[in-house]
């Protein structure tokens, strides 16, 4: 399927373009969505002021296998530091179409179902809500 983003048009499958449509929704800075649109690039957002690095090998690494279990495409990572360890909340669209809806809704209430990778207790990992919103630098922040 073709699809254009802000000018772009390119290949993609229907989860991309909804990841690229909820990026969009987030209004991330647009070089990270056109990387992620055009070359499947997974930036994180780094606290405090949200600016976007690139995932490392080892991270897309544990990111492709988390998706090929959860049969899901993650299109962004919001890194937080709390009392409880360093986490990483990946932020994907389900293969589950039926739940797309409901969770373009939930980004417009400044919130999101995400995967939340605990780096210093992976037991502690988990899928859930967490609260988002948009920096200065047009990068996310974990709220909740």
């Amino acid at each position: 399927m073709t699809v254009e983003v802000n000018g772009l048009t390119f290949e993609v499958d229907d989860m991309h373009i909804e990841a690229v449509k909820r990026m969009g929704m987030l209004c991330v800075h647009d070089e990270t969505i056109r990387q992620f649109a055009e070359e499947g690039r997974i930036s994180k957002s780094e606290p405090p002021f949200g600016a976007f690095y690139w995932v490392d090998e080892k991270e897309l690494e544990e990111i492709r296998s988390w998706e090929a279990e959860h049969g899901a495409r993650v299109y962004m990572v919001v890194r937080s530091y709390t009392e409880y360890g360093t986490m990483d909340a990946y932020l994907y669209v389900s293969r589950h179409r039926d739940e797309w809806e409901a969770d373009q809704q939930l980004i417009r209430n400044g919130e999101t179902i995400a995967y939340v990778v605990n780096r210093d207790d992976p037991f502690c990992s988990e899928i859930g809500s967490i609260g988002i919103r948009l920096t200065p630098a047009k990068g996310l922040v974990r709220t909740w």
